[in-house]
């Protein structure tokens, strides 16, 4: 088990505000990765993402569980990313949206890896708020550049 602050989640990712999703790792294992974004009114999609219901749109939700899939693989993998190095998101299948993401909700995201081939990595991923699940999909990604 092992957990990671906004500190460590920074060196894994290259994304900062206001495209950073994940505020911190909350436990990884050999098997998965859980992780956690905090939802709040101040993010920018909120002006205009309705700015009369505020609503977390489902791709943000979908990247934020593929900025937690690529901190799972670099950790299983037991490496670090070189300033030009990124896990690309390739693919999107099985996606469902089962509830809606507001401000003061806190998505748990969940990610595990369903195979890995030849640079690919396909990982099962969920976000719940609460005990609720938001969304799910079935993520492929890439990684591109070099380790360290």
């Amino acid at each position: 088990m092992d957990s990671l602050d906004i500190h460590e989640v920074l060196k894994y990712l290259p994304h900062r505000y206001p495209f950073l999703l994940i505020d911190r790792v909350t436990s990884y294992s050999d098997e998965s990765l859980t992780a956690i974004k905090n939802v709040t009114i101040n993010e920018p999609f909120f002006t205009g993402h309705f700015p009369e219901r505020p609503v977390m749109p489902g791709v943000l939700i979908l990247e934020a569980m593929a900025q937690a899939s690529a901190i799972f693989s670099l950790k299983s993998e037991k490496r670090m990313p070189t300033g030009d190095s990124m896990f690309l998101f390739v693919g999107i299948d099985e996606a469902r949206f089962r509830r809606q993401v507001e401000p003061g909700d806190q998505l748990r995201l969940t990610t595990s890896l369903a195979r890995k081939m030849r640079g690919m990595w396909i990982y099962n991923c969920a976000a719940h708020v609460g005990d609720e699940l938001a969304a799910s999909a079935r993520l492929m990604c890439a990684f591109r550049g070099e380790y360290k």
